[in-house]
């Protein structure tokens, strides 16, 4: 526990930030150190491997002010949140004790310069609301300017949501803790995140509103944000904690974007996942294969549009034409992935200009960066497809910006400001003055000394400077006694003396202050110029979220050529057609000739059945059908010689067995609830993948789940590919006519299977277990075992015709003998409203025997 007693006026000093920063740890700054004490040193030095020192009983580290990132990043990244206690006075200027007071808040969701941030990922702050039966999200990027909102009405949806962002740290009430605290924990399990629970006031309705108004400058209406509730009191608050508490500066959010459900296909974490769509501990996902682009900005984007596809069909018409221009045009694509290549993160650099924390090498960097950008927006004229028209029309003419920054920075500008050499000679004249005073020293000093022995004719006489006595004149002690009245002795050494004179003594001052007033002046010019640039904010944030979409849909088209990917045809219908369809994960790994296409022809409301052995190819044929799907809405080229694509509003998956320790629920029970939720929120519209439902139970259990699900699917009209081990299944064929059978081909041999990979019409009841045991390297003598085994069950199952009892639940077949059969008409035809219960109960005993 920190403690409070202060010995002198400096802990005092340190006291008082440590009241105000509460949960956080204090980096407090003595001269050119950064210090912490007591509680904070402890943990400090733990974290970031520091040695702890004790000075007065008081525990104690620090850092050189010069590697405090570097050490911010492991505090951090060991979630601690960090509070920066700055000196705000001079001290040359100050008597007594500087003024110190905490300047910034560092944690996880505030990252700026910073190795922790991901160049191709978003680093999201996220602000939870709940009002009445809404709910809402909030979510920001600092280091990109950006700010979303998006509203649900149920909390699956919101997690859903939070799921595809991934915030690095959360902000919510007292009051809300409640209703997102399992949903949180739950959360914890899949990935990192820090927790701030405030008090209900900061979401107060009212409040928020006046926030925002005030930060924005402009009515919450103009951004479509009427009748939000929820959304507005959650991007009050988060706007006030960043901005207030943790004391950053948000000039550069100047906008608030309003993400509609209804523009974009869901997608659950279930799916996301089974698809390898985009997790981030996993390389081998549908992001990183696409991920062909050039900026950071155009990797961000694809992470974007991979977790919210189109339903929108002049959206998804639009990225599909302009990447069908751009692989009809190599020659340009060429020159504008030249110019792309040579794009920085404007973004991130823009966001640094505005907030202050650009380094004169970043301002350099922006403005080469737009340099290279009014060439792709030149280049784009050339197209004629209305997305790309579109992009090169928003892309900002920033000449004026380029040209002041490139004749006011030299070629290489030092990362800080403080090192100097930052201007260019001849952009400031008083600068260039103050240079020259510094630069011609040597001369100065080389005439005066010339002048010196002329004058004295002390032939030895030398001009020379030291750090701790400055300027001095030194002379030999066998010609002391020839120096003049003018000079002043400064210092005797054994074999000489030192003097100074008027002259030297003012030029000493003329120089020195020359470098002060150097550095001040540059510090003076750069700020200006970094305010001038800052000033052009909006125009570079919209150049950037143009760039890349070009990045991208460039990326898009050399995926697409790379590996020979066709064009979708996207329409309103219900249909998908898909003719030699590819997995791109798998084939990508295996090789293009090694792969077996498969056709998919799914009507409306239709139900593919497909059986077949592990490892034969049903996951991987599911799989890929809603990939392509995914891929066609979200504007890209897709692995198929031919595909049209009816529009889908949703992807379920129901896919591969695992137990979920962080609900403390077994395989079953996730797979019941993965079920439950599909069934209930699937419509006509939605595509229903399905591997193996019902096998995390008994053989009988599973089977009447797999056909009730089945069932329940081809009523609702859901167009679903079930993969399935339980053959019976095949039998539903005969009441649906929706239902299809489909198997994966299989070529025996006497001793031996092979899988052909070839999804074909009808069904099949092998299973092939003990095969595929042998392909996976099982002990000879355990195989011999389960083929003894097996035939011993089959003949018992033959005899006890238990499967048949089970399964005639559901009509599938009629396996009873004659005397059951006799037995059940014999029930059927009683009369039971005329029989009274002795009588009944008669015959209840006579069919008990005859069972017998």
């Amino acid at each position: 526990m920190t403690q409070e007693k202060s010995t002198t006026p400096m802990m005092a000093q340190w006291q008082a930030c440590k009241n105000e920063a509460k949960d956080a740890l204090i980096l407090f700054r003595l001269g050119d150190f950064y210090e912490a004490f007591h509680d904070d040193a402890v943990t400090i030095a733990k974290k970031a491997s520091l040695t702890l020192t004790k000075r007065q009983g008081i525990p104690m580290c620090g850092v050189p002010a010069h590697t405090l990132d570097q050490y911010l990043d492991k505090l951090v990244a060991a979630g601690l949140k960090l509070a920066i206690a700055e000196q705000v006075e001079n001290p040359k200027e100050t008597k007594g004790i500087v003024k110190r007071k905490i300047v910034r808040y560092i944690s996880a969701g505030t990252l700026i310069n910073s190795s922790l941030l991901k160049e191709k990922s978003n680093n999201y702050f996220a602000s939870l609301c709940q009002v009445g039966s809404s709910f809402a999200i909030a979510y920001a990027d600092i280091s990109t300017s950006e700010f979303n909102v998006v509203e649900f009405s149920s909390l699956e949806e919101l997690f859903s949501e939070i799921h595809r962002v991934r915030p690095t740290e959360f902000l919510l009430s007292k009051q809300c803790k409640n209703t997102f605290e399992k949903k949180l924990k739950e959360l914890s399990f899949h990935f990192s995140f820090t927790l701030n629970v405030k008090e209900n006031w900061l979401f107060d309705h009212q409040f928020a509103v006046e926030k925002l108004n005030a930060h924005f400058s402009s009515p919450l209406d103009s951004f479509g944000l009427k009748g939000m509730v929820a959304s507005i009191n959650a991007a009050g608050a988060l706007i006030f904690y960043l901005e207030e508490e943790l004391k950053h500066n948000l000039e550069h959010i100047q906008s608030i974007q309003i993400k509609s459900l209804a523009s974009y296909m869901r997608l659950d974490f279930s799916t996301m996942k089974n698809l390898d769509l985009s997790v981030e501990d996993n390389k081998h996902t549908l992001v990183n294969f696409l991920d062909n682009t050039s900026t950071s900005m155009g990797a961000r984007l694809l992470k974007k549009w991979i977790c919210h596809p189109l339903v929108e069909k002049e959206g998804i018409q639009k990225r599909l034409d302009a990447v069908e221009e751009l692989i009809s045009s190599p020659e340009k694509v060429s020159e504008l992935s030249s110019h792309l290549e040579k794009v920085k993160d404007i973004e991130r650099l823009m966001m640094k200009v505005s907030s202050g924390y650009a380094s004169p090498r970043d301002l350099l960097y922006l403005c080469l960066s737009l340099e290279n950008i009014t060439f792709i927006k030149k280049e784009l004229m050339h197209f004629s497809s209305p997305l790309l028209l579109d992009i090169q029309e928003k892309l900002e003419d920033l000449t004026p910006i380029i040209q002041k920054v490139k004749s006011s920075l030299v070629e290489l500008p030092p990362l800080k400001v403080h090192d100097g050499g930052v201007f260019q000679k001849g952009f400031h004249q008083e600068l260039d003055e103050l240079r020259l005073i510094k630069t011609d020293g040597k001369t100065w000093i080389a005439n005066y000394q010339n002048n010196l022995r002329e004058e004295t004719k002390i032939k030895t006489l030398k001009v020379g400077f030291t750090k701790v006595f400055g300027y001095y004149i030194d002379v030999s002690k066998g010609q002391s006694d020839k120096v003049p009245d003018f000079f002043q002795r400064r210092q005797t050494l054994v074999n000489s003396e030192r003097f100074i004179t008027q002259e030297l003594k003012e030029y000493e001052v003329k120089v020195f202050s020359a470098e002060e007033r150097i550095k001040a002046l540059e510090s003076t010019l750069y700020e200006e110029l970094r305010k001038e640039v800052a000033n052009y904010q909006k125009q570079v944030a919209i150049t950037a979220t143009k760039t890349a979409e070009i990045d991208l849909l460039l990326s898009f088209s050399q995926t697409a050529t790379a590996n020979n990917y066709v064009k979708p045809i996207v329409n309103l219908g219900s249909k998908i057609e898909i003719k030699d369809g590819r997995h791109p994960l798998i084939e990508s790994s295996v090789g293009h000739n090694y792969f077996i296409a498969n056709d998919t022809s799914l009507q409306e409301g239709a139900l593919f059945l497909i059986t077949g052995p592990n490892m034969a190819g049903k996951s991987t044929y599911i799989r890929q059908v809603a990939i392509i799907v995914i891929l066609a809405q979200i504007g890209c080229y897709v692995p198929a010689a031919y595909a049209s694509i009816g529009i889908v509003d949703q992807v379920f998956s129901r896919i591969g067995a695992s137990d979920d320790l962080s609900r403390g629920q077994s395989t079953f029970m996730v797979e019941m609830m993965e079920t439950s939720y599909i069934l209930k929120n699937a419509s006509e519209k939605s595509l229903v993948i399905l591997d193996e439902i019902g096998r995390g139970t008994s053989t009988y259990d599973g089977i009447s789940i797999a056909w009730a699900v089945a069932e329940y699917l081809l009523e609702k009209k859901v167009k679903t590919l079930f993969a399935t081990h339980y053959w019976e299944l095949t039998k539903l064929t005969k009441d649906y006519p929706s239902a299809k059978n489909f198997q994966v081909s299989v070529k025996e041999n006497p001793e031996d299977i092979v899988f052909l990979h070839k999804i074909v019409e009808g069904s099949t009841d092998k299973s092939y277990g003990i095969h595929v045991a042998k392909l996976a390297g099982l002990p000879l003598e355990v195989l011999q075992k389960a083929k003894k085994m097996l035939k011993e069950l089959e003949k018992t199952t033959r005899k006890k015709q238990a499967p048949e009892k089970q399964l005639s639940l559901f009509a599938m077949q009629d396996p009873q003998p004659q005397k059951e059969k006799e037995l059940l008409d014999n029930l059927r035809s009683l009369e039971i409203d005329h029989m009274t219960p002795m009588q009944a109960l008669e015959k209840l005993l006579f069919f008990q025997k005859q069972l017998l």
